[in-house]
């Protein structure tokens, strides 16, 4: 993510007996130095705290349309224009220059900014009632605080990420009910997703090839026991099911090094794979996720956009589930694919086990932390209106579905939610990110309904 800032001033001449000056704190090129001085280190203070990649290029500042002709064929994802004073046309120019914009204006955190007055009416609303900046709206204005501003950027990094997304779809594209129809059409028009098909008969290939190669069966056995021989691991199955699945996880490997991505998804995972690899897709995917890549199961493209958006906000694995009726403010979501690194850095207690409908193969039942803060998406098959609400762990069952499975409290209104619901596949990552996805998805056009307030 990369943002290009600008400070944008005015220096009027004093006249005698008429106004000569508009409102701000800035009106000398002395306060403009040291305005200059100020923002240069609070950028440098917000570079060494954002925990996602950015570059904050060097600071801009003009007065005049001549000078912000430095932004002439600066790359950057984001202008960051500092409104202290100026017209609205160089706002505009500014807002032009790049994908995103946003504005920063001062209250208390410095030298009032003249447009802290009038950012709504003059440059979101073009003095009249309605809204008429493009691409601009209410949320792209931050007074004074960083914190605000650099969540907006971590929303806007994880879009960056997420548009244009190459994944690997080993038995094609596809989606849950009508999202077969929909899923793949709007991940590839709305997200710009580029899926790579590979068929079955070219993963048997490959799968025949690995297991010909003495050395890397070896090496992936060796693996495999190491695994089970970690902390927190119970094995449940047979042992040749887990080593099957490493051998499995490196041709998923083999597959994205070839496509130049990190993403990969698996279609027909309910049978098809199963006599193919045998063993099931489960581990493999999620031990893709725990060494950070993005890798999901039943190919479903109503859902996947969401797993590849929130993995990029949050820095973490997650987790594609099965959501269950929610009641008494509680829900079930269970899925036989989940990481163990939910956090990003530590593993999580499981016990691996057959897949449950097809009790074959390995699937890791996840322990997950209780108390833990999570957030929770639920996308709807036509890609108009998204949800989403924060839950805390209450609870780690042993039902009879899928494997890794997990009760989780509701915070907001539960017969909301369950009004609200549509899709089917919901995605959940640990920790709080609801505003940086609403606020990523409104830059689409895409809805967005939070059920935590």
């Amino acid at each position: 993510m990369t943002v290009q800032p600008v400070l944008v001033y005015s220096v009027p001449t004093r006249q005698r007996a008429t106004s000569w000056r508009a409102w701000g704190g800035i009106q000398t090129e002395q306060q403009a130095g040291e305005e200059r001085e100020r923002i240069q280190r609070e950028l440098e203070s917000l570079a060494k705290s954002a925990d996602f990649p950015l570059e904050i290029l060097p600071l801009i500042s003009a007065k005049s349309h001549q000078e912000l002709s430095a932004l002439s064929g600066k790359k950057c994802d984001v202008t960051l224009m500092y409104a202290a004073g100026g017209g609205e046309d160089m706002l505009r120019t500014i807002a032009a220059a790049a994908p995103w914009s946003l504005m920063f204006v001062r209250h208390r955190s410095g030298p009032v900014y003249l447009w802290y007055e009038i950012a709504h009416p003059h440059f979101l609303r073009k003095a009249v009632d309605e809204y008429g900046q493009p691409g601009f709206t209410t949320r792209d204005v931050v007074v004074d605080r960083y914190d605000e501003l650099l969540w907006r950027l971590r929303a806007l990094s994880g879009l960056k990420n997420t548009l244009g997304k190459r994944v690997v779809a080993v038995g094609g594209a596809s989606g849950w009910g009508v999202g077969y129809q929909t899923g793949p059409a709007a991940a590839r028009e709305l997200w710009k997703l580029d899926i790579i098909d590979v068929p079955y008969p070219e993963l048997a290939r490959r799968l025949r090839r690995a297991r010909e190669d003495q050395e890397l069966v070896k090496r992936c056995s060796g693996e495999a026991d190491k695994y089970l021989k970690q902390s927190g691991v119970l094995l449940k199955t047979d042992k040749q099911f887990v080593r099957n699945a490493f051998l499995l996880r490196e041709v998923f490997l083999q597959l994205m090094r070839e496509a130049q991505t990190d993403t990969i998804t698996i279609n027909l995972c309910m049978g098809t794979i199963m006599p193919i690899a045998e063993t099931t897709a489960c581990l493999p995917l999620s031990l893709l996720n725990d060494e950070g890549y993005m890798a999901f199961c039943e190919s479903d493209f109503v859902v996947i956009p969401s797993g590849i958006l929130l993995h990029h906000i949050s820095g973490k694995p997650v987790f594609l589930n099965d959501p269950t009726y929610p009641h008494d403010g509680v829900v079930t979501m269970a899925h036989c694919t989940a990481p163990r690194k939910m956090d990003g850095r530590n593993y999580e207690d499981a016990i691996i086990l057959t897949h449950f409908e097809s009790d074959y193969g390995a699937a890791p039942k996840v322990e997950m932390r209780k108390g833990q803060k999570m957030t929770v998406i639920d996308p709807d098959f036509a890609s108009k209106r998204w949800l989403g609400f924060e839950a805390q762990v209450v609870g780690n069952p042993f039902l009879d579905i899928c494997r890794s499975q997990v009760d989780i409290a509701v915070k907001g209104d539960c017969d909301r939610l369950t009004e609200e619901m549509r899709g089917f596949h919901w995605m959940a990552c640990y920790g709080s990110y609801l505003r940086e996805v609403g606020y990523a998805l409104g830059k689409l056009g895409v809805g967005w309904l939070p059920i935590t307030t």
